[in-house]
């Protein structure tokens, strides 16, 4: 019982279906589904195969009827002929017998001489007569496309017939209408010349026989305007079948183009001269479809060139003039001059190219933290430009290789003849883009000026030259880029194509002087040169600021060190030295100098350079700062010959700097004359005699030459701490003995000589805050 109730408690247990059979079931539904899809594909694939074998079938049944058309077409010609031949025979029919009732007149004269038959007195054929069998033959001439014979016909009937001669009068009015049928005939006959020239298949030969019946017609414009037009359709035939690979073959493309549009113009001039001879009308109208054919070339190139901020649209623009220009020299020899034209043409889309080409290249150099679009950069520009990797991660380098690779990339794409027409824009774009490098560069130094140019660089500054070295780095791959690379890059490019240029130069040397003289080439170093000293004065100024203002923005430079009234008269000090701050700008240019010959390896020029321009910097300063010689121009101010004579050795120590250096100090010591006059009418003016006062010239500049020697030397250390001692008790500051120094090495001479930093710590310490000299 209890089995029953679970059974009667669970009756859908019987009526579930195994997942065995549900598998099947749907996989024999699937599996119909797949088997009925595949029976559908068959037929429709037979429908397919009987679809094409109808279109099979069509299509030999159209050549069949076009064949059948065609031997109807003979048929009808045959036909034609068979009617003019019976057409010939009644003709003669018609002869004979007049000939026979003629003769049958005359025979039956003696029996009938009172009668007379009016019909049969002139059997023979009249003028108009003759007129018409004329022009039934010519009819028939015209109907069977017998050009050549009907142009005989025509011509031997103009000359021999009376009614047709010009200056026969025609005022009969049989003349006139056999004239004017005369004339139709002509006209149908041009016609059918006319038609001949334009079937799309003709050979020239047959194009130049139809031509020579048109001018025998008298219709010679009319010849060489169907001359002109079969050379532009086949011109433009051929373009059309170009237009296809011009996406497959950018750069190739407008050569190609070029090759098709000049020759076609090249056999058009020869084919034009060798029918209608040199008439200078016909002469006129070839150089003015030419040049109508020329606008469209141009057309077409812009039309299809690549996008014009890419590499390959410059060196298909390039290729386009070289290919151009180098045709059109070969149609000069032939009388066509078209260079002028080709370039008054091409000018705007060769700029247009240049402009956007070297606003990526814009892009790509000032942009230095975003990947270009796959270009490689070059290996060779890397040597000489990896010594000047500094901490920030290489990219200043990356930068420089970034400049010459763009530069390299698009001389590249460049020909000789785009260089000789177009070199003076290249190179000035290429200064234009080395003057925006440079202005990044300097946004990179410290404390850099907010010079309206530079507003739009300010968002771009991919790193910052803080210490001396990364500074020093700037300076380098900027030398290194303008001294070296850039103009070798330019210049090895540009012998190579004016050597090229130079076999060839012929009427392509008239249209335009060479814009790349070795004058304006000087010119564009010129301009790199003034672009990279904008860079590297920059740096001087703010390296010279630095030094002289502290970091409260108080001056070094004082004017009161020159005003001390305790000064020993100088002249008759055992050991007189400049003053410190003048000490502290030598001990500063020490380190730089050391600094500079580890960075600037191998580069002495920049290096003497810099260290004399920082010296020129300095004074330059000094000359234009009003507040320094306000102090002397003032009347309350009490002056003493020991300023002078100190201000006056300063000057000369300055000028033994920039010697000591290695540069010529011609322009220091101008600037140093000039203070130095300044300061003697000064202090002249105060009652100082100078030539009481000061020395001979010969003691400053051996007291100059002496200072250096004993701060490279380090021999006079005691007395030189005694200065410093003097120094910083008159400030009221403490700093270590400066024996303490002497056991330190120095790595701050401009040479490989050692020295303390007395003069080090003086520059640093002491000279942090140097108000006046008054106790």
């Amino acid at each position: 019982m209890e089995s029953s109730e679970e059974e009667e408690d669970f009756p859908s247990l019987e009526s579930i279906t195994p997942q065995s059979k549900v598998d099947s079931l749907y996989q024999s539904h699937t599996e119909k589904g797949i088997r009925k899809l595949c029976c559908e594909l068959l037929d429709l694939k037979d429908a397919v195969e009987n679809l094409c074998g109808n279109v099979r079938t069509k299509y030999l049944a159209f050549l069949r009827i076009s064949e059948e058309a065609v031997e109807m077409e003979h048929e009808l010609v045959e036909l034609r002929k068979h009617i003019s031949s019976q057409g010939i025979l009644v003709q003669d029919l018609m002869t004979g017998v007049f000939r026979e009732l003629e003769g049958w007149n005359q025979s039956s004269s003696d029996v009938q001489k009172n009668s007379e038959i009016p019909e049969l007195q002139d059997p023979l054929p009249t003028e108009a007569d003759d007129h018409k069998i004329f022009l039934d033959k010519i009819d028939v001439l015209l109907a069977e496309h017998k050009v050549e014979e009907a142009l005989e016909a025509l011509d031997a009937e103009e000359r021999n017939s009376p009614d047709l001669k010009s200056s026969v009068d025609t005022s009969s009015t049989e003349g006139s209408t056999y004239r004017s049928v005369f004339l139709k005939r002509k006209a149908l006959l041009e016609d059918q010349l006319v038609e001949i020239t334009t079937q799309p298949f003709i050979s020239f030969v047959e194009l130049q026989k139809a031509l020579m019946g048109l001018m025998k017609l008298g219709k010679g414009p009319l010849a060489h305007q169907l001359l002109l037009k079969f050379y532009a359709s086949r011109l433009q035939k051929r373009i059309e079948a170009l237009f296809p690979s011009c996406s497959v073959c950018p750069k190739t493309y407008p050569a190609t183009l070029s090759k098709l549009v000049f020759s076609i113009i090249s056999s058009a001039t020869q084919k034009s001269g060798l029918i209608f001879g040199d008439n200078p009308v016909y002469t006129n109208r070839v150089v003015q479809w030419a040049e109508w054919e020329i606008e469209y070339f141009v057309r077409s190139v812009k039309e299809n060139a690549p996008s014009s901020e890419t590499a390959s649209a410059l060196g298909a623009a390039s290729i386009c003039v070289q290919a151009s220009l180098s045709y059109s020299s070969v149609l000069e020899r032939q009388g066509l001059k078209l260079s002028k034209l080709i370039l008054v043409l091409l000018r705007p889309f060769i700029e247009e190219v240049l402009e956007l080409n070297f606003r990526r290249a814009r892009k790509f150099v000032l942009d230095l933290v975003v990947a270009d679009e796959c270009m490689s950069f070059s290996p060779r520009f890397a040597p000489p430009l990896s010594a000047f990797t500094t901490s920030s991660e290489g990219v200043l380098v990356d930068s420089g290789i970034r400049f010459m690779c763009i530069i390299e990339d698009i001389l590249e794409q460049l020909t000789p003849m785009i260089i000789l027409h177009f070199g003076g824009n290249i190179l000035s774009r290429i200064g234009t883009l080395f003057d925006k490098y440079m202005d990044a560069l300097i946004k990179a130094l410290p404390e850099s000026s907010d010079d309206d140019t530079l507003t739009e660089l300010k968002e771009f500054v991919p790193f910052r030259a803080e210490t001396d070295s990364e500074q020093l780095a700037i300076l380098g791959v900027a030398f290194t880029i303008v001294d070296e690379l850039l103009p070798n890059a330019v210049m090895t490019l540009w012998k190579q194509q004016s050597e090229s240029v130079e076999p060839k130069s012929g009427p392509a040397e008239n249209v335009m002087s060479s814009p790349s003289t070795s004058t304006e080439f000087k010119d564009w170093r010129r301009h790199l040169q003034h672009s990279f000293d904008k860079l590297r004065d920059h740096f001087c100024r703010q390296y010279v600021l630095s030094f002289i203002y502290s970091r409260e923005g108080k001056t070094r430079l004082d004017a009161q060190i020159y005003l001390s009234e305790n000064g020993d008269d100088l002249y008759w000090d055992s050991d007189p030295l400049p003053s410190l701050p003048f000490q502290a700008l030598f001990a500063k240019l020490q380190q730089l100098a050391t600094v500079a010959g580890d960075v600037l390896l191998g580069k002495e020029k920049i290096q003497k350079i810099l260290l004399a321009r920082l010296t020129e910097t300095v004074l330059m300063w000094l000359s234009d700062e009003q507040e320094f010689w306000s102090v002397f121009e003032n009347d309350t101010c009490p002056l003493q010959p020991f300023g002078l004579q100190q201000l006056i050795l300063d000057m000369h120590f300055t000028v033994e700097i920039a010697r000591f250096a290695g540069y010529p100090p011609r322009h220091v010591h101008q600037i140093a004359s000039a203070i130095t006059a300044r300061a003697i009418r000064a202090f002249s003016a105060k009652g100082i005699e100078p030539q009481t006062a000061l020395p001979e010239d010969e003691w400053f500049v051996e007291t100059a030459k002496s200072s250096i020697n004993k701060l490279l030397l380090g021999t006079e250390g005691s007395e030189t701490s005694e200065v410093d001692q003097d120094h910083i008790n008159l400030h009221g500051h403490i700093v270590m003995d400066s024996d303490d120094d002497d056991d330190d090495d120095s790595d701050s001479s401009l040479s490989s000589v050692e020295s303390t930093e007395s003069f080090a710590s003086a520059s640093m310490g002491e000279l942090d805050s140097p108000r006046n000299f008054d106790d």
